[in-house]
């Protein structure tokens, strides 16, 4: 395989963490933007979607080794694995904002964000405790059917991938800026007490924003043990990790920083493991992030802006 053929390669495989790294960003900045809130325990809601997937799967019927399927039964089983693991881990989300950060929510201090940590542990242990700590098998329904490119390859799961986080990505930027629900979402973000006296009823526009952040961390969870054929209980953090720096790369905040920021942060994963071996990946990503906060803080696409309190 030459240079240009293995950058090729790269790319793709960029594009295709990117996209998983996107769909988790945008649950970090949707909560941030609306309760400058940083949510820890979205890191184990995206593992809890990805061993919720697996389940899913396993019982239409699909063990842990390689199953086939094409046509109308698979459209049908990944739709089924997307729509629950996003709308369960949607509902996980909803009861950590009503139950355990609402309470919090005029607490001055850390607490609330010292909570997102409690309750992230709380998950790793109860699916460690009944699923164990072995790395699992992901069911893998799609064919093996690729698209050469030189001598690069490009398979379908790439392709499927690249489309579902297309589409949810686009769906929220269409929500959030011309919806009703979403306008509400924004000017909540800009100022709570101003929209609550517009008529904006925040308690539920904050309990919306954890539900599609929490559910498009289970769509990338789905996304995650498709691209590796595998669900363990400790894939929460570094995925976690790196799609909260694509989100303070992009601007934390901002719906179209923390796509860009998870493309962007996938690409240099990639590039930077080809060029460089995987062990300096993290040393590119973290070093790249710091630059970034020391000559432009609010990130590539984020504004700074005054303390609301």
């Amino acid at each position: 395989m030459t240079a240009v053929d293995l950058f090729l390669q790269q790319l793709i495989n960029g594009l295709s963490l990117g996209a998983m790294y996107s769909l988790l960003a945008l649950g970090f900045t949707l909560v941030y933007g609306i309760m400058e809130l940083i949510n820890f325990s979205h890191f184990n809601v995206f593992m809890v979607g990805c061993m919720i997937a697996m389940l899913t799967l396993q019982a239409m019927g699909l063990s842990g080794q390689t199953v086939i399927l094409s046509g109308a039964p698979l459209v049908l089983t990944l739709l089924a694995g997307f729509a629950v693991s996003m709308v369960l881990c949607g509902f996980i989300g909803v009861g950590i904002e009503r139950f355990l950060l609402r309470p919090l929510r005029n607490v001055k201090g850390p607490a609330a964000m010292i909570t997102t940590i409690g309750v992230s542990y709380v998950l790793f242990n109860l699916v460690l405790l009944t699923l164990g700590s072995d790395s699992k098998n992901f069911p893998n329904p799609l064919p093996p059917v690729v698209f050469p490119i030189g001598g690069a390859v490009l398979r379908l799961r790439e392709v499927l991938i690249w489309i579902t986080a297309a589409v949810l990505m686009l769906a929220l930027n269409y929500f959030t800026r011309y919806t009703k629900l979403g306008k509400a979402m924004r000017a909540t973000a800009q100022d709570a007490e101003a929209a609550r006296m517009m008529g904006v009823e925040v308690d539920r526009v904050i309990m919306i924003s954890f539900f599609i952040g929490s559910a498009l961390a289970g769509a990338s969870g789905m996304i995650f043990g498709l691209y590796y054929n595998l669900a363990k209980v400790d894939m929460g953090f570094a995925a976690g990790l790196r799609a909260f720096t694509a989100a303070v790369l992009g601007g934390i905040g901002n719906v179209p920083g923390a796509m860009l920021g998870g493309v962007l942060i996938g690409l240099i994963e990639a590039l930077s493991a080809q060029a460089l071996g995987s062990a300096w990946s993290d040393v590119v990503i973290f070093s790249l992030l710091v630059l970034v906060l020391v000559f432009r803080p609010a990130g590539l696409l984020g504004r700074l802006a005054p303390n609301k309190s």
